[in-house]
Formats: structure tokens, C-alpha cells, sequence
């Protein structure tokens, strides 16, 4: 059997189309075979709280004119309703918290507002020239390795600056937009101990790393290195932002973690564990 897809986007997350459709995604499910799905809408801010840290410097925010706060009333509602329709799957409710070190006061808000079962922590942006800027402009103006390490620096920043979330989210966002044009493909082994620090973070906190599938999917090699740095769950997450994408490569995402040496956990809703 296939794993939970713990990752997943609806008409909610303020990035999605007009084909998103939390009703459509739990139909994709059912229809692929997983035996859950969470919902994990998008939580961004595009200003400092009175209760936020904003980093060192306090730098301005890039224009991201299409971020909208999430309706947590009207997703939980929704949530409810595909329960009612899917009882057979198990249907997960759950947030994925942009940048929670820079935003913790706004990120409390959202949790006091409501359960959630899956909290996800994820780093779509970096502090550049003043401001704090989506990584993939970055890449215009800097070395592509250089755009990379100043990324894994700021997710240990992130995993040791919030305890707000359960499991980290693609641990190598920038990979989706390296400039392939310009310096080739990605060059994952150069970066071994950079991710192995991010790792070593990571799994001193007791958090779950996840395996996204819509990010170029992880080599063995590369969650060898969160099992040899003490990493003890893995979580598979489709980051699906439509119906289709649900459980996309789920079948090779679970012989790379496999191979890796992690095995299925205590029930098939669990993490997969070392």
C-alpha cells in the first residue's frame, strides 16, 4: 500500500487555480489507493506582526501581491464536508507555515484558530540585499551554489528558530529553479554537508523530514545522509496544487526511502520510520 500524502493544496492556498479542488484531490486519492490525505494550505505573510521576529536587519518584504490570509472557517468547513462524502479516507487537516522563524506571532494566531494534524515548516524565501526575497529571483544576480548554501543556512536558522511545525518540507526548494541554462544540473553531492548540517538540525529536534515529489525527487544518497545523521521519520508529500498531482511518484518515493533503509511505521497513516 501507498503512504498518506501528507502534502497536499486546495482551492484554499491563496497559489492555486481554478482546477484545485479539495473534493477533486480526495477523489484522486481514493481513485490512486492512499489511505489519507492532508490538506496542508498555504499560511504566508506579507508583513510583520506585532508579535512577529522579524531577522536581523529587519528587511523589507518582496512585492507577493497574491498572498491572501487563509480562511480557516471556511477550510474546516470544507474538510467536514469531504469527510461526510469520503468516509473511507482519512482526511487530514493541516497548515504549511512559510518562514515560521520570521513570522512566529502570525503562525500562533492561525494554530490558536484551529486543529490541525499536520503542520509543515517551509523556507520559500531568503534575505537578500535588505529584503527578503522568493529564492528563485535570487538566482539572477548570484552563483547558483552560492544562492543554495545561503538557503540551507537560513533553514537551520528555521529549524532552530521555531518548534511551531512536525515535519520539514522540501529541504531543497531552490533545487526546483536551479538555472540549469547556465550551470548545468544540479549538483547535489557538492552540497553534501550542507545538507547533512540542515539534517543533523533537523534530527536533534525529533521532526520528520519529508520526501516531496513534486520537488526533483531526493536520491537514495541524499536520505541515506538524513538516516546516517539521526533522522527517524520520513513523511511523503505530493505538494500537489491540483487533483492530478495527487500521490504523483509515490511509487518511487517509496523504494528511494526505502533503499535508504526507513520502513513503513506502526500503521499505514504513520511516518515511515528508521
Amino acid at each position: 500500500m501507498l503512504p498518506s500524502d501528507n502534502h497536499v493544496h486546495s482551492e484554499f492556498s491563496w497559489d492555486t487555480g481554478v482546477n484545485s479542488s479539495m473534493e477533486g484531490a480526495c477523489r484522486r486519492a481514493v481513485e490512486v489507493g492512499l489511505p489519507a490525505i492532508a490538506f496542508t494550505e498555504h499560511v504566508d505573510f506579507t508583513g510583520w506582526g506585532a508579535a512577529d521576529n522579524p531577522p536581523s536587519g529587519e528587511p523589507a518584504i518582496a512585492s507577493r501581491d497574491r498572498v491572501v490570509p487563509l480562511d480557516v472557517d471556511g477550510y474546516l468547513a470544507s474538510i467536514e464536508r469531504c469527510r461526510d462524502k469520503f468516509g473511507d479516507l482519512r482526511i487530514l487537516t493541516g497548515i504549511e507555515a512559510g518562514e515560521p522563524h520570521h513570522f512566529a506571532g502570525s503562525v500562533a494566531a492561525v494554530l490558536r484558530h484551529g486543529q490541525f494534524d499536520r503542520v509543515l515548516g517551509s523556507l520559500h524565501s531568503i534575505v537578500h540585499d535588505g529584503r527578503l526575497v522568493f529564492v528563485d529571483w535570487v538566482y539572477g544576480t548570484r552563483p547558483g551554489g552560492d544562492v543554495v548554501r545561503d538557503y540551507f543556512g537560513e533553514m537551520v536558522r528555521l529549524i532552530e528558530g521555531s518548534d511551531a511545525f512536525a515535519v520539514l518540507a522540501h529541504c531543497d526548494f531552490p533545487r526546483r529553479y536551479w538555472p540549469k541554462h547556465r550551470e548545468g544540473e544540479y549538483p547535489e553531492a557538492d552540497f553534501e554537508e550542507e545538507y547533512r548540517t540542515v539534517f543533523r538540525a533537523l534530527a536533534a529536534s525529533g521532526r520528520a523530514l519529508e520526501l516531496n515529489t513534486t520537488s526533483p525527487l531526493a536520491s537514495v544518497a541524499q536520505m541515506r545522509w538524513w538516516y546516517e545523521e539521526g533522522g527517524d521519520a520520513v513523511s511523503f508529500g505530493s505538494d500537489a496544487h491540483v487533483p492530478l498531482r495527487v500521490g504523483a511518484q509515490f511509487g518511487l518515493a517509496v523504494d528511494i526511502v526505502e533503499a535508504a533503509g526507513f520502513r513503513p511505521g506502526r500503521d499505514e497513516y504513520d511516518f515511515w520510520r528508521r
